[in-house]
C-alpha cells in the first residue's frame, strides 16, 4: 500500500473517530439532561426536624435534672423535676377545705331534715288549726243564732208583761237566758280568734321551715368550686415533673440544678428524633418531575458514602419573593427600581424528603446533605 492509499485511511479513520466522540458526547449530553429533567439532584440540602422548647407549667426551683446535654431521651422517661413542696401543700389545703365543706353539707343536711319534720309537724298543725277554726266558726253560728232567738223572744215577752199576758218569772227567765247566751257567743267569738291565731301561727312557722330548707344551695354551690381548685392543685403538683413528650433529643442545656424555673419560660431544647427530613431547594423547572410520593436518596456530608432511603413529602409553594425583580410591596404603591437584570436566575423552592428508619446517631439539625429523587 502506497503512501497516499494510508494517509487517505487514517483520516477517514479519524473522521469517524471525531464523528464518534460527537455522537456520544452528544447522546452522553442528552442522557444527562434527561435524567436531570426526570431525576433530579440537589446539594442545596439540609437536613431538618421538629423541635420545641420545652417549659414549665409551674414555676420553683428545680430539684432535680435527669438530663444531659446531646442524651437521646426515650418518650415518658423523666427531663426534670421542681420542687413540689408548695403544690403538694396547696393540694392538701384544697382537699381539707373540699372536705370541710363536705362537713358543713352533712350537718346543714341534718339540720334541714329536722326542719323537713318539722314543716311535717307544722303542716299537721295547720290542718288542725284550720279544723280548729271550722269548729270555732260554728260554734259561733250556733251561739249567734241562739242568742238571737233569745233576744228576740225577750224583746216579745216585755210587751206583754205590762199586759199580764206573761208573768215575771218568765220574763226574768227569758232574760237570764238571754244574758247566758250572749255570754256564751262571746265565748264561741274568743275561742274562733284563739283558733284563727294559731292558724296564723301554723301558717307562720310552716313558712320560716320552707324557707330555711333551701338553704342548702348555697352550699351545695359551691361543690364545683372547691373540686375545681383540687384539680387544679393536684394538676400543678402533677407538673412539677416534666417527662418527655416523644423520643427526643436533648440540645441546648444551659441550666443545671438550683435553677429557678419561670412557667412558659424555655429551659432547654427538645429535638424530634422520630421523624427526620432532608429538605431540598429544587429549580423551578425541575418542580414537574417532582411530586409527593416518589422515592428518594439521602445522602449526609458527615457520611457520604451511606445511602439513606426517603420519600417525598411534600413541595414548597411559596418563598420570598425578589425584590430586585418585583419590588418591595408596601403600603400605598409597589416600589419597583429601574433595573435591568441581564442574567435571570431560576427560583429555587423547597422540596421536603422524609428519611426511612432515620439513624439515631447520624442525622443533626443544619447538616448539610444531598437529595436525589428517584420517580415512583
Amino acid at each position: 500500500m502506497d503512501i497516499d492509499t494510508r494517509a487517505e485511511t487514517r483520516k477517514r479513520i479519524s473522521r469517524l473517530v471525531s464523528i464518534g466522540i460527537v455522537a456520544g458526547t452528544v447522546a452522553l449530553g442528552m442522557m444527562v439532561l434527561y435524567r436531570t429533567n426526570h431525576y433530579p439532584r440537589t446539594d442545596d440540602a439540609e437536613v431538618f426536624a421538629n423541635f420545641i422548647g420545652i417549659a414549665p407549667q409551674v414555676e420553683g426551683p428545680i430539684e432535680r435534672l435527669n438530663v444531659r446535654d446531646n442524651q437521646l431521651v426515650k418518650q415518658g422517661e423523666l427531663l426534670f423535676e421542681i420542687d413540689d413542696r408548695p403544690y403538694r401543700y396547696a393540694l392538701e389545703r384544697a382537699v381539707s377545705e373540699q372536705a370541710a365543706l363536705e362537713g358543713q353539707i352533712a350537718d346543714e343536711r341534718r339540720r334541714i331534715a329536722a326542719l323537713v319534720s318539722a314543716v311535717s309537724v307544722s303542716q299537721a298543725n295547720i290542718h288542725s288549726a284550720e279544723a280548729d277554726v271550722a269548729n270555732a266558726e260554728q260554734g259561733v253560728s250556733r251561739a249567734r243564732a241562739e242568742w238571737t232567738y233569745t233576744s228576740n223572744n225577750l224583746r216579745r215577752l216585755e210587751p206583754l208583761l205590762v199586759k199580764q199576758f206573761v208573768t215575771v218569772d218568765q220574763v226574768d227567765l227569758a232574760r237570764t237566758s238571754e244574758a247566758a247566751l250572749a255570754q256564751a257567743l262571746k265565748q264561741a267569738q274568743s275561742r274562733l280568734q284563739l283558733s284563727q291565731a294559731e292558724l296564723n301561727s301554723a301558717l307562720s312557722r310552716h313558712e320560716q321551715a320552707k324557707h330555711a330548707v333551701t338553704t342548702l344551695e348555697p352550699l351545695i354551690s359551691q361543690r364545683g368550686a372547691r373540686a375545681s381548685a383540687v384539680e387544679t392543685a393536684r394538676y400543678n403538683l402533677n407538673n412539677c415533673r416534666i417527662y418527655a413528650p416523644f423520643d427526643t433529643r436533648v440540645t441546648n442545656l444551659t441550666i443545671s440544678e438550683g435553677a429557678y424555673a419561670h412557667v412558659g419560660q424555655q429551659v432547654f431544647t427538645l429535638i424530634d428524633a422520630r421523624t427526620w427530613w432532608a429538605i431540598g431547594n429544587f429549580r423551578e423547572g425541575t418542580l414537574q418531575h417532582i411530586s409527593p410520593g416518589m422515592r428518594a436518596d439521602v445522602y449526609v456530608l458527615s457520611q457520604p458514602n451511606v445511602r439513606l432511603d426517603g420519600v417525598v413529602d411534600s413541595i414548597g409553594f411559596g418563598t420570598t419573593p425578589d425584590p430586585d425583580v418585583i419590588g418591595r410591596l408596601e403600603p400605598g404603591l409597589p416600589d419597583v427600581q429601574r433595573t435591568l437584570n441581564w442574567v435571570h436566575l431560576a427560583s429555587r423552592y423547597p422540596v421536603r424528603v422524609r428519611v426511612k428508619d432515620p439513624p439515631a446517631e447520624l442525622f443533626r439539625v443544619g447538616e448539610s446533605a444531598v437529595v436525589v429523587i428517584r420517580g415512583h
